[in-house]
């Protein structure tokens, strides 16, 4: 299987034997190639905000550059990797949930609902409007969404990148589509006319 960006796939063992020859920053670079904008992404997905995912993704692969060497192969390298992510993550989302909670008020503690537009008579316009959308429901759905959609990620993928089963997965999918369809309807979006632009 390719990258994204049409590199070969990163092997654990290709990574474990340059790990037991002492090549350490050789085992690293073949980890930043395989693996650096797929940490990224998943950064992004966990956190839908640049800045922090850039952040997050940082301290990920530093944390991955030092834990390297105690890398022993009995979990899958993507796996390992993705684990140091999410942990990242969901550091950076406590932060982000202790400071938010810190500075809300009542009226900062409702529920965010954006106003009702004129819809974007661009594709690029309606692409934002639905991630917008998107970014109104719960996190775990968002998550799966912004992975699976907008990433391009299949189901086993998401789940690899999130650690959870891929029953789980498809469960969070069908939920995410259910709320964005009810979404759609409210705001008068539903008719999939508005949408063929996006997909011609």
């Amino acid at each position: 299987m390719n990258t994204a960006l049409g590199r070969p796939e990163t092997s654990d063992a290709e990574v474990l034997g340059l790990l037991r020859r002492g090549a350490r920053e050789q085992a690293f670079a073949r980890v930043l190639e395989g693996y650096e904008q797929k940490v990224f992404r998943l950064c992004c997905a966990l956190l839908g905000e640049r800045t922090q995912a850039e952040d997050a993704a940082q301290e990920s692969l530093l944390r991955v550059w030092h834990a390297l060497e105690r890398y022993d192969g009995r979990a899958g390298l993507s796996s390992w990797i993705y684990a140091i992510t999410r942990n990242r993550c969901l550091s950076a989302l406590a932060r982000r949930r202790t400071f938010d909670s810190l500075d809300a008020t009542e009226e900062d503690e409702r529920p965010l609902e954006p106003a009702a537009e004129v819809p974007p008579d661009t594709s690029d316009g309606r692409v934002q409007q639905l991630r917008d959308l998107v970014e109104l429901l719960p996190e775990r759905q968002r998550q799966v969404l912004r992975l699976y959609y907008f990433e391009e990620r299949s189901v086993s993928e998401v789940a690899l990148m999130l650690g959870c089963p891929e029953g789980t997965v498809k469960t969070a999918l069908f939920r995410a589509r259910a709320a964005l369809a009810a979404l759609l309807q409210r705001r008068g979006l539903a008719d999939p006319s508005y949408w063929q632009e996006m997909t011609s």
